[in-house]
């Protein structure tokens, strides 16, 4: 899906003033448990075996905006278990009108309603993996090195190797005569193929967490002469699992997390994890506000107050910021005082 980039017209003249994409809602990410299973699947889309009985649904997904926009008028939720080879997904998509059209794999799958998988494991918002499927089970799979805002560079030709899907119905494909229930994905993603650029430990441990998001591309279509077809000068909407806060999937650091269990029960997310995220939002925040700078003076701020005046008002007093600037880069720094502990930003948006 797309990024987008906001222009202003000033004063009725052709010159145009560039607005940063930046989320406009509060850094509130969902969180599921997956948990370990021992049980053999068959990926069919049934969802027959007992631990599929047994594991928890997400919630049903909200618009891509969040609060900022109104509940989609179809369910879609997910969930999720694991083992020592790969990740087992589910996905239930509530639909009366069940259709697609591309059938090559690696088409733009979105120009169809679609199903979407976004996986970044160590969350540093690079190199990560997204994946999208129709209800043909036409699956297009990608590797980007960076998001489009950080000159977005897919490797559209990277294939998971050894992934497994299978599709259920709860009424027909392509028949616009009837009425439809829903369509059911389930999907094997072996660790084999996510583990090439994790940079986390594969299979993950107790406790561990990834970085992870789901979206529903849904085309609103009327019928003719039989057909489905796309209503024009319609756009998409966009539904996901964990709001994103702005019309743009790729900003990994708006994902939800996936934890892993190996144990029964959910895990406690503790304190000290909700911590440390919440001071990489700090960051991420400087980092919207050093593009906006570089886009309104066409260098970077050399010193922190000239993003943000009031930034030592929400700074916890336990850190130390510092930034350093070339006309074409910079480097934040956040310092735990009482550990050294360090964290960085970059321009281009990596985060470690």
């Amino acid at each position: 899906m797309r990024s987008i980039v906001l222009f202003f017209l000033l004063c009725g003249g052709i010159l145009f003033a560039e607005v940063f994409p930046t989320p406009a809602t509060d850094f509130s990410p969902r969180k599921y448990t997956c948990h370990y299973t021992l049980e053999p699947m068959s990926i069919d889309g049934k969802l027959s075996e007992t631990d599929w009985q047994k594991a928890s649904w997400t919630e049903n997904f909200v618009d891509i905006e969040g609060d900022l926009k109104p509940l989609p008028y179809l369910n879609t939720k997910v969930k999720l278990l694991y083992n020592d080879n790969g990740i087992y997904l589910a996905a239930e998509l509530k639909e009366p009108h069940i259709w697609a059209n591309l059938t090559q794999r690696d088409d733009v799958i979105f120009r169809d309603n679609d199903f979407e998988i976004f996986i970044d494991p160590n969350g540093d918002t690079h190199e990560y993996y997204e994946l999208e499927l129709n209800a043909l089970g036409t699956l297009w799979d990608l590797f980007i090195l960076k998001p489009y805002r950080d000159q977005h560079s897919p490797l559209n030709g990277w294939n998971m190797r050894d992934i497994a899907y299978g599709i259920d119905f709860d009424g027909t494909i392509n028949d616009p005569s009837d009425i439809d229930r829903s369509w059911t994905i389930e999907m094997f993603l072996p660790f084999a193929s996510l583990s090439e650029m994790a940079h986390m430990p594969i299979p993950p441990k107790e406790g561990d967490f990834w970085r992870i998001n789901f979206s529903r591309v849904q085309w609103e279509t009327e019928i003719k002469e039989g057909k489905y077809l796309k209503k024009a000068n319609t756009p998409e909407h966009n539904w996901v699992w964990s709001p994103q806060g702005l019309v743009a999937m790729h900003y990994p650091e708006r994902w939800g997390y996936l934890f892993f269990s190996n144990t029964d029960g959910d895990i406690r997310v503790t304190p000290e994890f909700a911590e440390s995220e919440y001071l990489r939002d700090l960051l991420r925040q400087l980092y919207y506000k050093q593009k906006q700078y570089f886009m309104d003076h066409g260098h970077y701020a050399k010193k922190l107050k000239q993003l943000d005046p009031q930034f030592k008002k929400y700074k916890p007093v336990y850190i130390e910021l510092s930034l350093e600037t070339t006309s074409q880069s910079f480097l934040i720094t956040q310092k735990y005082k009482s550990t050294g502990a360090v964290l960085h930003i970059r321009e281009d948006g990596l985060i470690w």
